[in-house]
């Protein structure tokens, strides 16, 4: 008897601002900006509240209630209905805001014990392949997740998706360290092979149990229920339910977005009949009942090992890796940019600017710089609220530009008690070499780093460097401290012996980290 897993995936973005105003950008070179005028200038809260409001009338309340509607009908019955959720944070956090009925609807779909919520990160964000701080960052998601499904539904996940289906061996044991058990992701053709998505597989060197989805069964309904020159249109719920009754295996996990149902096929098209008649349909079926990844992972053992290496990781999106976020330059500049501000994020320690960048790492912002063509570059200008690649990307470094306004003018207001947390990437810390291009061995990637490797590095480095005017830089641009960098152009421009001016070097980055 194969098991049906209905899996809709919930969310929408906070997207950037097309109007970001240029005085705003002038006060923030100037560094006379505040953190609240950032947030209202970078995102476009009067179009997210738009769209909210329109897919909530559209999709999220009447499409929960049929739903609802199908699962108390079901409720008493051998084979009673089920679903599953994957709603992202800031998704509730906009609903919170402006249509707290969405809250109210899921919740009552939640208190019926016929619904699984699915974990995944609160942004919807693709931190999980940031080079450093990746797991880190994917962690702290993850439980803020978490926390607000506790709070709002008083539910504990026990499954997870990583962002739009993203996975690779090393994330699938991640989050098996963190406790789950089950992780949701997409039946890939080159992963499988021979193999069907219609059975529970395990991750490769952990116990998390992996389930994958039946793309075509999927897509059917995601993408081409209203499709006219679609051979199998119209897709009806006898039919649609006829299909899944002729799959083999032992479940078959249909995963799509939740906007399907009256946002992306319009209420004319049919949809929410389709909906409402999908499962009395699916019932009349004898070798068919409906599951849930948490039920499904203890009722069938796993029959494989799915294998994704982490360099050939798969999504569920475009040509199934992860090209529609990370497939080109301009995303991996803005990409780089944001993942190397973590450290000063983390340093400044302020709960607005930490969420100002968390927002950031939305992968929306990164999916609407992909430049593709075809029915793919057309799946991405459907959702894009911009009329192309640049502008995207455009409105993404603006904002990041005055995200780095915002933490330097923090920097300069408190560089001891910052500075003192900050460590670096590596590609920002400081390399210490000798006059004829050699590395000493000796690098810093902190201002107490930094102290301490005055004190070990070979004289002559110290002076190549201060020479060149290589401190200088190194606090102007990593820094933001153009007061302090005079200085020590001051101390290299002086006429002073050599051991003067090293001890005046010491003494002014010794007051960049005292307490």
């Amino acid at each position: 008897m194969p098991s049906i897993i209905f899996f809709f995936e919930v969310h929408q973005p906070y997207r950037l601002n097309k109007a970001l105003h240029s005085k705003l950008l002038e006060k923030a070179f100037r560094g006379r900006i505040d953190i609240n005028d950032v947030e209202e200038a970078i995102f476009d809260n009067e179009l997210n509240k738009y769209v909210l409001n329109r897919v909530a009338d559209r999709c999220y309340i009447p499409a929960t209630k049929i739903i609802i509607e199908n699962i108390e009908m079901f409720k008493n019955t051998s084979k009673p209905f089920k679903v599953t959720y994957s709603i992202s944070g800031v998704l509730l956090e906009q609903a919170l805001k402006w249509r707290r009925d969405i809250i109210d609807v899921f919740r009552k779909a939640v208190d019926t014990g016929m619904v699984e919520l699915a974990e995944q990160t609160y942004y919807h964000s693709i931190v999980a392949f940031m080079p450093n701080y990746g797991f880190d960052e994917l962690r702290e998601q993850i439980l803020e997740h978490k926390k607000i499904v506790k709070e709002l539904f008083d539910y504990e996940p026990v499954s997870i998706e990583n962002t739009e289906f993203t996975y690779n061996n090393d994330i699938a044991c991640f989050l098996n360290s963190l406790g789950y058990k089950a992780m949701l992701t997409e039946g890939v053709d080159w992963v499988l092979g021979w193999r069907s998505p219609n059975y529970v597989y395990k991750a490769r060197d952990c116990d998390i149990r992996v389930l994958t989805r039946n793309y075509r069964l999927s897509d059917d309904i995601g993408f081409r229920f209203s499709d006219k020159r679609w051979d199998q249109y119209p897709l009806t719920a006898d039919k649609y339910a006829s299909w899944l009754a002729s799959t083999p295996g032992d479940l078959v996990f249909i995963a799509i977005d939740y906007e399907t149902f009256g946002e992306h096929h319009w209420p004319e098209t049919g949809i929410y009949e389709f909906l409402r008649w999908l499962p009395r349909e699916i019932s009349r079926h004898g070798n068919l009942d409906f599951t849930t990844p948490r039920e499904a992972i203890s009722r069938y053992p796993p029959r494989d090992i799915y294998d994704v290496p982490s360099w050939s990781t798969i999504s569920w999106a475009d040509e199934r890796d992860i090209s529609a976020w990370l497939g080109n330059e301009l995303q991996w500049e803005a990409f780089k940019i944001i993942s190397e501000l973590r450290p000063y994020v983390k340093a400044v320690d302020n709960i607005d600017i930490i969420k100002l960048w968390k927002k950031l790492t939305i992968s929306d912002h990164y999916y609407y710089m992909a430049t593709k063509f075809g029915s793919i570059g057309e799946v991405h200008a459907y959702f894009s609220p911009y009329k192309n690649a640049a502008i995207a990307h455009g409105l993404l470094m603006e904002s990041l530009g005055l995200l780095i306004s915002i933490i330097a003018e923090e920097i300069r207001r408190n560089p001891n008690k910052i500075l003192s947390k900050l460590e670096l990437p590596w590609n920002k810390a400081f390399y210490f070499y000798l006059p004829t291009g050699e590395f000493t061995g000796i690098s810093a990637r902190s201002i107490p780093e930094f102290l301490l490797s005055l004190e070990k590095a070979p004289l002559e480095s110290i002076l190549f460097h201060l020479n060149r005017g290589d401190f200088e830089n190194w606090i102007r641009n990593v820094f933001f401290l153009d007061q302090v960098a005079d200085e020590i152009m001051k101390i290299r421009t002086e006429a002073e012996a050599i051991e003067s001016k090293l001890e005046k070097l010491k003494k002014i980055i010794s007051m960049l980290v005292t307490y």
